[in-house]
């Protein structure tokens, strides 16, 4: 029987693990985290993420800063507003919501901020601190870190003798994932547009993890039966089955056949998506512990 892995659950327990550090750290200390999220302009979909994540910082007992900024913000302006958060005592983790407009630079401004309050694990130090096998001393990207939380609970922590293998070699995604399987003792193969016979690498892994951004390239005879596959796919494709005009989000993974002959299988909504919100809040916790010097917790 496959496990079909309910993304929005194992988000939730690694949330109340953060409200419970939280407030062990009020109690102990008289410290709330707090996180400051910077958004520029009025695109929708990055309006929607931020209101999630300034909710779920409230819920777990951060105090959660917003700074929204018009559409013709100077590329100066941002950047001093992000060397203010850094120099600010009270702020533990500083996010600037991707995509900028398109008159702005994001790398730059990305690298200015502070290493140890980069949440979203973007900064060349963290990732730097992750490629040379520095776990606990950097912030690691938090979709692959949510990734990861699914293979250890599935696969415990030491992956010693297990084949895997992440289609997608992007520096937001594929790398560091490979990097994190790597640590654990996997083997690991990063595959990507250019492979020759893709579906026979594939079919090696005992741990098939796709991020390509290809809707359902990933079909059921590309997996080895009984392995686990964790789809960080998100596709909108039309449904016209739905009605005419509507669309529907689908993974990089054909779920519906793979669930077939995997062990265990992501659906896409509600399998990695939860979860970066919720490794931003775990980040953003580690990085409070870490600036008062205290052991940061696990997740």
């Amino acid at each position: 029987m496959t496990t079909v892995i309910d993304g929005k659950q194992v988000a939730a327990s690694v949330i109340d693990a953060v409200k419970a550090a939280t407030t062990t750290l009020v109690q102990e200390a008289g410290v709330k985290p707090g996180l400051a999220v910077v958004i520029v302009g009025n695109d929708p979909a990055s309006h929607a993420y931020v209101s999630a994540k300034g909710r779920m910082a409230k819920e777990c007992g951060f105090a959660s800063v917003q700074h929204t900024l018009p559409e013709e913000t100077t590329q100066e302006t941002l950047a001093a507003l992000v060397e203010t958060l850094n120099a600010d005592p009270a702020i533990h983790g500083i996010l600037v919501q991707l995509p900028l407009p398109k008159h702005l630079n994001s790398e730059p401004i990305i690298q200015s901020i502070l290493p140890e309050k980069d949440v979203d694990g973007l900064n060349v130090v963290n990732a730097g601190k992750l490629a040379t096998g520095d776990l606990d001393g950097g912030l690691v990207s938090c979709t692959p870190a949510g990734a990861m939380v699914f293979v250890k609970r599935t696969h415990g922590e030491d992956l010693s003798g297990l084949n895997a293998v992440v289609v997608g070699r992007s520096n937001l995604f594929g790398k560091p994932m490979a990097t994190l399987l790597l640590a654990a003792n996997a083997t690991v193969t990063v595959a990507h547009s250019r492979t020759k016979d893709l579906a026979s690498v594939c079919r090696n892994a005992d741990i098939l993890v796709a991020a390509v951004g290809r809707p359902e390239m990933v079909k059921a005879d590309w997996v080895k039966p009984g392995a686990t596959v964790i789809d960080v796919g998100i596709n909108r494709v039309p449904a016209p089955e739905k009605s005419e005009g509507k669309s529907k989000l689908v993974g990089d993974v054909a779920f519906e056949e793979c669930a077939k002959v995997a062990a265990v299988i992501t659906p896409v909504p509600g399998g990695v998506g939860p979860m970066t919100i919720a490794m931003l809040m775990a980040n953003t916790i580690i990085a409070t512990y870490r600036k008062l010097g205290r052991k940061a917790p696990k997740f």
